[in-house]
Parts: structure tokens; sequence; C-alpha cells
């Protein structure tokens, strides 16, 4: 592909997160954040006694679809034209994209209360000063992303002979073992254990290549390009109907996977030897047909190549996935109306959920192990089954029912197992998390809830889709390492920053960690390193951001890289909000890429970029 020109002059948008320490006492609050000492008000649902491992209730009839529409992902930067697709109105059934969560809190301690249906974020423009944006400092557009939800057939694992059309497309590997998209799962001590990233000796990155923001079709307002993979020589990315692979270097277009469809959904999880998943549309969509996410596919990220490609019904119609994901060697894809589960290494269908008249699986979260989030009942009186299952057979190992009303749940980790909900729909800021749940895998026992006041803390989930899209968090050690929402720095009102702080998996408190932003920073965990935390800083608009590696013990921060400051760079880069953009990092190079293309940046005056990608010599 041809190099694109630089990238365009835009001031630059802030989100936020920070630094944490050792359990003892809690630590005092920064200058105008929240306080880590408050205790939260007496509220909904506290911790909840743990429930014994629980066989699967008998299924029971599906529920009447309903078409959920709100805020999109927020992606658009000012208001597309209407038509079918991503921003604008909401797309007829089937359309088969997925409405991104609200924003999460802060700190807190066990408490807090219960679900809601989680409302979509919206998009903040990048805005001057690296500021939190808000109602008075950004102009935000919002991007209504609706998907139409089949009627949900309930759901009761079985066994499937799996009719298989594509016997001759075979994969190598599928033991089950999952690595970090971009680098390695979390460690289990402190320091550096594991640990892969290195400072180098010249921290200062330069734009390694850029990928221009793809033209959408004709009378489409947006198109998913979700997806983006690692692997130690190829940076992989979704454009419009294709998956291309690029020299992680260069920039060259080493291979590329052409679809019928546009990507829907990509899971972030990577095999040890380079296979990932997607669900993808049948054909590009259109005013008359947008098209349902019907196709299931395993991509071999080192060799460019559409392994299989399977499909799968509920009764005589097609069911369209709203999420896919990989754990144990299997590939399982998920949706209201039902799902299903291939082998890895062969696309053979090991099993698939069964009708039931009052529960369905609305979704499954992978890695280390393979996790179903199962919704049971009425909507108003619904109840959650947090389920270990087998990936080989979908027989229910452990479960964890939560407390009724809790509609949404992501599922944050499968090992150790975290979930994370609005309990009574008391996030507030639309972030999908007012608490989290830590759940042992081996008996299905709650271990510890953690409240997470959308005030204080700023992570976030897409509860009802995408349940396993979150970001602000990383999970390693046990502990749960979570970015702060913005708060006043030293320098008083014109200046903001964050934290991250580590809560413990088995007690629910705060270790007394804390790893600073720094004045006008903004800090954000991506994924562990080892037993280090790797995180990236957003910068204030006159600088580049930053990748630091976050001791696991002690907290000290390292600088891995640091962006240009030049005022072209910073403006692409500050486009790349850590809240909706895909942020991969390892061996010195950040790769930064948007998940949607739209009619906006095609007819945009400013050069709109798909990737930006940076490097240390």
């Amino acid at each position: 592909m041809t190099q694109p020109p630089p990238p365009p002059n835009q001031p630059p948008q802030q989100p936020g997160f920070g630094p944490p320490q050792e359990p003892p006492a809690q630590p005092p609050a920064a200058p105008g954040g929240p306080d880590l000492n408050k205790a939260p008000e007496p509220g909904y649902g506290y911790p909840q006694a743990p429930s014994a491992p629980a066989t699967p209730a008998t299924p029971a009839a599906p529920q009447p679809p309903v078409a959920p529409q709100g805020p999109g992902y927020g992606y658009p930067q000012q208001p597309p034209a209407a038509g079918y697709g991503y921003p604008g109105q909401p797309p007829a059934a089937g359309y088969g994209y997925p409405a991104p969560p609200q924003q999460p809190g802060p700190y807190g301690q066990p408490g807090y209360g219960y679900p809601q249906p989680p409302t979509m974020p919206m998009q903040p423009q990048p805005g001057g000063g690296g500021k939190k944006f808000n109602a008075q400092l950004a102009i935000i557009v919002s991007a209504v992303v609706a998907i139409a939800l089949i009627v949900g057939g309930g759901v009761w694992y079985a066994s499937s002979s799996g009719k298989d059309d594509d016997k001759k497309n075979t994969a190598d590997g599928g033991d089950g073992k999952n690595k970090t998209n971009g680098g390695d799962g979390g460690g289990t001590g402190g320091g550096s254990a594991g640990a892969k990233e290195k400072a180098p000796a010249d921290t200062a990155s330069k734009v390694l290549f850029q990928v221009p923001a793809p033209k959408v079709p004709k009378d489409t307002t947006s198109i998913s390009t979700s997806g983006s993979w690692l692997t130690d020589t190829v940076y992989a990315k979704s454009g419009i109907a294709e998956i291309v692979g690029y020299d992680r270097a260069k920039g060259t277009e080493k291979w590329t996977i052409d679809l019928p469809g546009p990507v829907c959904e990509a899971t972030n999880h990577v095999t040890e030897d380079n296979k990932t998943a997607i669900t993808f549309k049948p054909a590009m969509p259109t005013k008359e047909n947008p098209q349902s996410c019907t196709q299931v596919a395993l991509i071999d990220l080192a060799a460019g190549q559409e392994v299989w490609t399977k499909t799968a019904k509920t009764g005589t119609m097609p069911i369209s996935f709203s999420n896919v994901t990989i754990g144990g060697g299997t590939v399982a894809a998920g949706s209201t109306s039902g799902g299903a589960a291939w082998e890895v290494a062969t696309g053979k269908q090991l099993w698939a959920p069964k009708t039931s008249d009052s529960c369905y699986d609305s979704g499954y979260g992978g890695g280390e192990k393979l996790v179903a989030v199962r919704k049971c009942g009425s909507y108003e009186q619904r109840q959650l089954h947090i389920q270990n299952i087998d990936p080989k057979t979908g027989k229910v190992i452990t479960e964890y029912k939560m407390d009724e009303g809790i509609e949404y749940a992501a599922v944050v980790s499968s090992d150790p197992l975290v979930v994370a909900a609005d309990v009574g729909d008391t996030a507030g800021d639309g972030s999908g998390i007012s608490d989290f749940f830590s759940i042992d895998n081996k008996t299905g026992k709650l271990r510890t809830r953690i409240s997470a006041p959308g005030d204080d803390f700023a992570a976030r989930c897409d509860a009802i889709y995408k349940l396993e899209k979150c970001t602000g968090l990383t999970v390693g050690n046990d502990r749960l390492y979570i970015a702060t929402e913005e708060h006043e720095g030293a320098g008083g009102a014109l200046s903001e920053t964050n934290e991250v702080v580590a809560f413990d998996l088995a007690t629910g408190k705060q270790t007394g960690q804390r790893a600073d932003a720094g004045e006008d920073y903004t800090i954000v965990p991506l994924r562990m390193d080892g037993a280090n935390v790797i995180a990236y800083k957003r910068p204030p608009y006159d600088k580049g951001g930053q990748i630091v590696s976050i001791d696991g013990k002690t907290f000290k921060q390292t600088t891995l890289l640091e962006n240009p400051a030049t005022e072209t760079v910073r403006d692409v880069e500050a486009r790349m909000s850590p809240e909706y953009a895909e942020i991969l990092f390892s061996g010195g190079g950040l790769y930064m890429s948007d998940v949607y293309a739209s009619d906006f940046t095609s007819a945009s005056d400013d050069k709109e970029y798909l990737v930006i990608a940076f490097g240390t010599s």
C-alpha cells in the first residue's frame, strides 16, 4: 500500500488513568481527586453470599425481539449523513453492529448497586489542552449504533455432530493455549518476573507508517473496521471487507485476506501459533439489505489465510453473532438468538446451545479458559449465570449466580475469573461498570466484590454485546489494575491528571499501590507483561504520548516509548482515544487504529487515518 501523507491538524483529546502500590493503608486522595479512604454509601446489593457451583437450569422460551438503540460506540467526530449503518439511524434487524457501553468510575469498596440496560458512550472530539472532555470542554457527537435483537432462544449446551462443509480446511495448533495480543499474559509474582518489554537506549519514537482511512461505499454511513493483532513480524488490521497484514517496521503489505463483507467483531485473543477469530457479513451491506453477521472465521495471522469459515442456525434461521472469542482450543460465538462452538484445529462444530424457555447465552469470554454469560428469567427478574465451561463439550464445570436484576455482565478475565456489571444502573456514566465480581473458577463461589463507582474510575465495558470489550483496566498477579477518573491536578482547574490503582482479587481491597500519570497526562492500563503492567499515557496538547511499564511489585514506572511532539503527528494520535481505538504495543512498536470508517472521514478536508504506527530505534 502506498505510504499516506502526514497526519491531520487537530488538537488532541484526553482520557485518563494512573498508578498504585502495596496493600496496607489506602493512599491519600490526589489533589482534587477521589477520596480513596471513603466508604461507599450503603446501597443496592452489598456482596452476596457466594453460591456453590450449580447445574444449569432447564432452558426456557426465547424472549421477544427488542431493538436496542443508543449513542453508538461514539466514533464519528461529526454527525454523519443519515443512512443505514453504524452511526445514525438504527439499522434493520440483523445489521449486527453492537452498541458500546458507557463509562465507569473510580475507586471504591464493596457495595453498590444493581444492573442496568447499559447505554452507549459518546465519542469526544479531540479537544485542546488535553483536558477531560465534557459538555463545557468538548464537542460531543453521538454515533448511534443499533442492533435488532433476534428472538432469544434459551440455551443449553449440547454435543453437536456439526455438519462440516469445509472438512478439507484444517488448522495446526489448537492446544488451547493463548497469548496476549501483542505480548504475554499476566504474571503471578511481583517485580518484572516474566516481563519481556525492555526500555531502549533511546525512548524517542518516530512514525513508522500510517494507513489512510478507507473510503466507504456510496450511500453508506459507517462500516466496521474492528480488529487488530500483532505477531513477531506482522501487524494485522481489518479494513473494509478485508484484513491486511503489514510489515511491523515498514508498513508494506505482506498479505491481504479479502472478505465478501465487513468484519463485525474480532476477538483480541490469539493462539500461540497466531490464530484468531472474527465474525463478518456474507456480503456488503446496502440500504435494502444491511446484512447480518452470520459468518465465523478462523484467521491465520502468520500465513495470512482464512483457515475456515462456519455458520450456525437456530431452527432454519442463520444466527447473527454479536460476539466471538477463543479459549481452550475452541472458537465460541454467541448472540441473543443462539451460539455455537468449533474446534480451532479442524473447524469441526463441537457443541451448540439448545433453545430453552427461559435461558440463553448472551456470549462468551475466552483466553486461558472459556466462560459463558447465561441469561435466565424475564427482563425484570433477570438472573445471570457466570459459567466456567469445558471448551470441548460445553459442559458446565462451575457456575456463579449473580443477584436478580443484573441485566448485563462483561468478562474482564477468564482466569482469574473477573466479571464487571452495572448493578442497579448505579454507574451513572455510561461505563457499564459499578462493580467487579471476583469468582473462584474451581468452585464457582464469589471470592469478593469490588465497588467501582463511576465518579472515581475510568474503566468501561460493553456488556451488552461485546462481552470482552473492556478498556482502562487489566488483570494479573491476582489483582485488578484500573484507571481512575481524571481530576484536578497540581495546576488547579486548568490541569487534569489521574492514576492507576490496584485491587486484590482475593480480598477486594486496594493494595495501596498507585501509579501517577503526571501533570496533564492521563494513564490507561493496556495489558500485562509478565508481572508488570503496560500502560499508555495520553499527553497534553503540546506533547506526544508515552508507553510505560509499571513494576508489579514496586509500581515504579519505566518509560518504554515517547512519541513525537510535532503538531501533525499529535493531531493523528489525539484522534485515537484509548476508550474507542485499538492500541497495541510490543517490542518497541506502538500501533493505534480506528474501529470504523465513515462517510464523514471520507469527506473530511483533513487527512484521516485508519492506523498510525510508532517505533523506537
